[in-house]
């Protein structure tokens, strides 16, 4: 199988809570490349919460298919907190989910015009509870940081599902 143990078993989390809860999730990816989304749909049963996504690794897939803004991404130096942000609850409300994980950054291998460290990753969550994070991986690999940032972009995302909880 493709996943790790820790996505395996945050996919299991997610899965359980959100059917449990009658809720869904939407993703909105970019530099993970889809990875999120097969994660979310290798458990069986995932229809039941998976609203839908895309992969939105240009200004014309995330206008077009999130329905965010060109002007929002007009002087684009990296992606930032606030963009990602938006780009979470305008998917979340495009596929009417519940969730929307979304992420964005730079695999690798070398650092970005835009003055990014590769391994740099922004994640967003938009639902009941939202939340972003900016994050690191320190690794120079660009196939290693896309199974990170899948892998942190469920973090992230069973977290504010646990924080709904409360």
């Amino acid at each position: 199988m493709f996943l790790n143990d820790e996505q395996k078993r945050l996919v299991l989390d997610i899965g359980t809570r959100l059917g449990e809860r009658g809720e869904s999730v939407a993703v909105a990816e970019s530099t993970a490349g889809g990875l999120i989304s097969a994660a979310l749909l290798s458990v069986a049963g995932a229809s039941r919460y998976y609203a839908g996504g895309g992969v939105l690794y240009t200004l014309a897939s995330r206008t077009a298919l999130a329905g965010v803004s060109a002007e929002q991404y007009k002087n684009y130096r990296g992606t930032t907190p606030e963009m990602l942000a938006t780009l979470a609850e305008s998917m979340r409300q495009r596929l009417g989910a519940t969730w929307c994980i979304a992420e964005s950054g730079l695999a690798g291998p070398t650092g970005s015009r835009h003055g990014a460290p590769a391994g740099q990753v922004t994640v967003s969550v938009a639902g009941p509870v939202v939340r972003t994070e900016v994050k690191e991986t320190g690794l120079p690999d660009r196939e290693a940081n896309m199974v990170e940032f899948a892998t942190l972009g469920l973090q992230l995302l069973s977290q504010a599902i646990q924080e709904a909880d409360s």
